[in-house]
């Protein structure tokens, strides 16, 4: 792909979606997704400049084998009953080319709790905010590279399972995961609230 053809970040900005068709086929190299990654722990804010989250990024087996995992947990917590839905989307993730792991390290918001004592309350959820425009971050980056992805919350049924698979420090928290390869089909039409409904705009001059 050359960069010419990229999306723009505007155009990613409009045109992300949720993506569940995904396949392994990415029209980028992988070492791109990567170096995305490594983009947004670099350059997306954080509360005090914590710098808290951590990013996982799995491909190929390694990929497989964290929804190999999901499955297990859902198949025991399901038991008996039907998994048919459940399997479906487990497949639809493993036919995916990667996976990326959204993690915020506790020691660090537990470290500015200790510092700043009156703002104690509001580190962990400033560690989610945090978390969440890493999250976005990555995904408008990925649209970029026209790559599709999707954003999962099996957490924290698999936390442990997938720590011991790929040695995440204890002090690591699971938060979001984040499958993402080649659009096998398009999201479907989305439709939009009124945005003056939404927004309200005050001392702006004509």
């Amino acid at each position: 792909m050359t960069r010419a053809s990229l999306v723009t970040l505007q155009q990613a900005f409009d045109e992300r979606r949720t993506i569940y068709a995904l396949g392994n086929d990415l029209p980028v190299d992988p070492r791109a997704i990567v170096n995305i990654a490594e983009r947004v722990l670099l350059h997306t804010p954080s509360a005090f400049n914590s710098q808290s989250s951590r990013l996982i990024v799995l491909f190929d087996e390694q990929h497989k084998q964290l929804w190999d995992i999901t499955e297990n947990k859902l198949r025991q917590e399901v038991g008996d009953g039907d998994f048919s839905s459940s399997k479906q989307k487990m497949d639809s993730f493993r036919a995916a080319a990667g996976t990326v792991l959204f993690y915020e390290d506790k020691e660090v918001t537990k470290s500015l709790q200790d510092k700043l004592a009156l703002y104690a309350d509001k580190f962990p959820i400033w560690a989610q905010q945090t978390s969440a425009m890493h999250q976005y971050a990555m995904w408008t980056e990925l649209r970029t590279l026209e790559v599709g992805a999707s954003l999962q919350h099996y957490n924290p049924l698999i936390d442990e399972d997938v720590a011991a698979a790929f040695s995440v420090p204890d002090h690591w928290e699971l938060v979001a995961q984040m499958p993402f390869g080649s659009i096998v089909e398009p999201a479907g039409e989305k439709t939009y609230q009124p945005l003056n409904e939404r927004m309200k705009v005050f001392g702006l001059n004509d």
